[in-house]
């Protein structure tokens, strides 16, 4: 839970729009893990908004919707055993199988819709 904010301020620039680049999100969404409010201020003072579940609050606020869709991911990744399972030490070795992973998946996904074009 310490790695939020690095994180968020290491997002880099989202270009393809005429103007100046996005380098900021305009909300965070996460779990009742990051329920805090330094967590909650860091990111305010950033202008970005929160939607964060509270501990204690029951369940329901529609977070789970989004999260299925990271939880898809990793578990798509985790079909190849050197990524499930890491024995690399090197992270740039590391992040290859990542890229080679992802760009595996979506040939994947490519390959298997050719029938319906």
């Amino acid at each position: 839970m310490t790695q939020l904010v690095p994180l968020v301020d290491a997002i880099p620039p989202v270009r393809g729009r005429p103007g100046a680049p996005l380098r900021k999100p305009g909300e965070v969404m996460g779990d009742r893990g990051y329920d805090s409010n330094p967590h909650r201020m860091a990111l305010s003072g950033r202008g970005i908004g929160t939607a964060i579940a509270r501990r204690g609050e029951p369940h329901g606020s529609g977070l789970g919707i989004f999260r299925y869709v990271v939880e898809q991911t990793v578990a798509l990744l985790h079909q190849f055993r050197r990524l499930r399972t890491r024995f690399d030490k090197r992270d740039d070795v590391h992040e290859a199988f990542m890229t080679i992973g992802q760009a595996m998946i979506c040939w994947r996904r490519l390959h298997s819709s050719d029938a319906y074009f």
